[in-house]
């Protein structure tokens, strides 16, 4: 009786027992996880200080006076382009030319058939002679005609008759040579040749085709002479004016030069509000009409700060910089804009007259190219 009691007394003590020493080791696994039994290390320990060493320098960043620019964008455009017409009709002979081909001065471009035209210049020519030979004739006539006038052996008005005659006969010949050149006009018409050295930009005819007086054959352009024209803002093209220096880049080239403007058309795009203006300077080798420019239109300058260019350190798209803090190194992520010369602007991050480290070294280079 005794132990059937005590049995039921102890079945909820075994109960509670196994719930308390359940939920105790949840509480102290937790402890664990939390570090609540891990010995701590100080603050000291575990600070990765980072301090100036022997090989490092410290520079300051600064403040400099830039220029500002508004920047025009535009393409290469020649100087003198010509469009290369026929001045006949006629049938193509031969082109001799193509797309892209150099030719010199005076080099035959373009042959028509001509044929027609040499019947015609032989025709003028015969008729020129025979013309000839009329007013030959017709001057012994009147030099006769004024012998037998002093022996009163003809007329007056005979003697008239032979004078108009040899007018006649003249004014026949000037027009048999003027028939003449005429014909050898329009024969050398049949020949087209370069009006200048330059590059054939486009042939839009080929061997048989039949062209009219005006119709374009060929374009052709200087190389040597190319200008760059952008579309200015109304504000700037009032500020520029022609024989202005000013700076002018091609992205595809990687090629900057000191160009002059050498106009500014005097009428505005109704759209854009936009004046064209158009500048030249040395053109390097290679370089093709329609190609991609820009011109810098000089603004009033500013106050800048840079550093160094050889301070920053990158780190995929991260400018880092270590920053100077007493004897100590601070890590710093800046905002980096233009790169003029060994520097770089600084756009946030740093202000002027903090110190950045960087190797003594990258110093010494940095220093040598300032004086250069």
């Amino acid at each position: 009786m005794t132990k059937v009691r005590l049995e039921n007394f102890l079945k909820p003590l075994s109960r509670w027992s196994v719930a308390i020493f359940g939920s105790l080791g949840v509480v102290l696994l937790l402890m664990m996880f939390a570090g609540v039994f891990t010995r701590k290390v100080s603050d000291e320990k575990t600070a990765s200080v980072r301090r100036l060493e022997s090989n490092m320098a410290v520079v300051e960043a600064r403040e400099i006076e830039q220029p500002r620019f508004e920047t025009a964008v535009g393409s290469i455009e020649p100087i003198h382009q010509s469009f290369v017409a026929s001045k006949i009709l006629a049938k193509v002979a031969e082109v001799n030319v193509s797309a892209g081909q150099m030719v010199a001065e005076g080099e035959v471009l373009v042959r028509l058939v001509d044929d027609e035209l040499k019947s015609r210049l032989r025709q003028a020519e015969a008729s020129l002679e025979s013309a000839t030979a009329s007013a030959e004739q017709a001057r012994a006539n009147l030099r006769r005609a004024e012998q037998l006038r002093k022996g009163n052996a003809i007329s007056q008005a005979e003697y008239e008759t032979v004078e108009t005659a040899v007018r006649t006969s003249q004014a026949n010949l000037n027009q048999a040579a003027r028939a003449v050149d005429e014909a050898k006009v329009f024969l050398e018409y049949a020949t087209i040749d370069a009006p200048y050295a330059g590059v054939i930009v486009d042939k839009q005819v080929q061997e048989g085709d039949t062209v009219t007086p005006g119709q374009t054959l060929l374009t052709l352009y200087d190389p040597n002479q190319m200008q760059l024209v952008a579309n200015v803002r109304e504000s700037f093209a009032n500020r520029l004016k022609v024989g202005q220096v000013v700076s002018a880049k091609l992205e595809s080239m990687d090629y900057e030069c000191q160009a002059t403007v050498r106009e500014v058309v005097p009428q505005a795009e109704a759209g854009s509000r936009s004046f064209q203006v158009k500048v030249s300077g040395p053109c390097p080798p290679g370089i093709y009409s329609g190609m991609f420019g820009r011109i810098a239109l000089p603004l009033d300058s500013e106050t800048i700060v840079v550093i160094p260019a050889a301070a920053v350190k990158r780190v995929g798209q991260l400018a880092l910089v270590d920053a100077v803090d007493g004897e100590t190194l601070n890590r710093r992520s800046l905002q980096l804009g233009r790169r003029i010369g060994n520097d770089v602007e600084v756009l946030s991050g740093l202000r002027a007259g903090e110190r950045v480290a960087m190797s003594a070294d990258a110093v010494t280079l940095y220093e040598e190219g300032v004086r250069k």
